[in-house]
């Protein structure tokens, strides 16, 4: 029985299995928190040529001014 602790204590097996699950999901977390604050950006930008477009077309802008943060 002793024999069997000994070999369970020394077992790192489950431990490397952590570290990566630590790991992936620090990477995950990263990746959410980047693409949230560039994903406002982008739609701004969108929406910013989206209201050219549609004033160079000839209609009003949407919103009723000019839309978006600039380019």
């Amino acid at each position: 029985m002793l024999r069997l602790l000994t070999v369970f204590a020394a077992d790192e097996g489950g431990a490397t299995a952590i570290e990566y699950g630590i790991m992936a999901s620090m990477i995950a977390l990263v990746l959410v928190g980047a693409l949230s604050a560039t994903g406002d950006g982008v739609m701004a930008k969108w929406n910013y040529v989206m209201n050219k477009v549609i004033q160079a077309l000839g209609g009003g802008s949407p919103e009723g001014g000019e839309g978006g943060e600039g380019a």
